[in-house]
């Protein structure tokens, strides 16, 4: 087994391909991690590759998220345990309130909440965007007395 490093647009497909995840906030002193409905807010401004510009979330107003100090983690992942494969991108950023009117930004990029009552939009403004991959070794072959061991 081993790990290798995903390239920022890798982990920008997978950010794409997932809709929950976790983001990660100190309070009191005390790491706390919530799952969370998500989207990407990507810009191409130009450029032929769109590049990650938030990570829209929605959440009840005043609960420890909204509360939560400016700088938060967040993370994706998914594994084969069978396997023993997987992957896992990681963010790091701002945590900002967001004007669900503005630039119809509700309509855009609604991460679609699975409870209803999260009426309070935040985006994390990404400073860092990190991921991994487990590979691992070449698969026996199917017949191999060691496969069945």
């Amino acid at each position: 087994m081993a790990t290798i490093d995903l390239t920022y647009q890798e982990c920008l497909d997978l950010l794409r391909s997932e809709r929950v995840g976790r983001i990660g906030v100190i309070v009191e002193d005390q790491p706390l991690i919530f799952p969370v409905n998500y989207r990407v807010i990507e810009d191409i401004d130009g450029a032929t590759i769109p590049r990650l510009v938030w990570v829209a979330l929605r959440t009840r107003a005043g609960n420890v998220i909204d509360r939560s100090p400016m700088f938060v983690a967040f993370e994706i992942d998914h594994f084969d345990h069978a396997q023993r494969l997987g992957w896992s991108v990681l963010l790091s950023g701002t945590l900002q309130p967001v004007d669900d009117a503005a630039a119809e930004f509700a309509g855009r990029f609604d991460p679609g909440p699975w409870l209803d009552d999260r009426d309070r939009w935040l985006a994390i403004e990404p400073t860092r965007v990190t991921g991994r991959r487990i590979v691992g070794d070449d698969a026996e072959w199917a017949f191999s007395t060691a496969a069945y061991l």
